[in-house]
């Protein structure tokens, strides 16, 4: 028996989102068609508000509502450092641990030949223009997933920064290699920082 067209829809539309298999999706889709209808509303308006009025910081490439963002705006961040992160989820990640005070740079992905992913696919360009910009960084932090993509796309960058006399620094100890950054608990990202060492 088929489901009818709309549920199936749904159920599809689910099972477009990242570890959400056929049964998770239909399990989801009947859970939606039982909520409230106010309820259905609110969940479609936040869709459609994160769709709309959310877009990329200019200068970091972080998420934000305005342009540049909250970080790149604020006057009293430590300007000569920038911590590279792959997605804005990472930002999310150190901000709530309270112990970096610096600006940030988002790539949106990492290096990934296999899956057709190169320098020009993520956010490295503008890195580097940024970086020949402004005079005022002496570090750039690369916190970076502890993935073989991670840790390629961290020596491909060093080499790129090295020459023009910056401190590359890359997190220490404290992640656990093939572990993603959104999931460590602040302790490990506190010792991470203050444990960084030169690439």
């Amino acid at each position: 028996m088929q489901y009818p067209l709309p549920i199936a829809r749904l159920i599809d539309n689910y099972m477009k989102l990242p570890g959400i298999g056929e049964k998770t999706a239909t399990r989801l889709a009947f859970y939606t068609m039982d909520m409230p209808e106010d309820d259905v509303e609110d969940f479609s308006k936040a869709l459609i508000q994160v769709k709309e009025n959310l877009h990329s910081c200019s200068i970091c490439g972080n998420i934000t509502e305005s342009d540049p963002c909250e970080i790149c705006r604020d006057a009293n961040r430590d300007h000569s450092t920038i911590m590279v992160v792959e997605q804005p989820k990472d930002v999310m990640a150190f901000e709530e641990m309270g112990e970096y005070n610096g600006l940030y740079h988002v790539l949106h992905g990492v290096l990934s030949p296999m899956d057709g992913v190169g320098p020009e696919e993520i956010n490295i360009k503008s890195l580097i223009t940024r970086l020949q910009k402004q005079d005022d960084v002496k570090e750039v932090i690369l916190a970076l997933n502890s993935s073989p993509e991670g840790e390629a796309t961290a020596m491909y960058l060093a080499k790129l920064i090295k020459p023009a006399g910056l401190k590359v620094t890359r997190l220490a100890a404290g992640l656990a290699v093939g572990s993603d950054i959104e999931y460590a608990n602040s302790i490990t990202l506190k010792r991470a920082v203050q444990g960084r060492t030169d690439l």
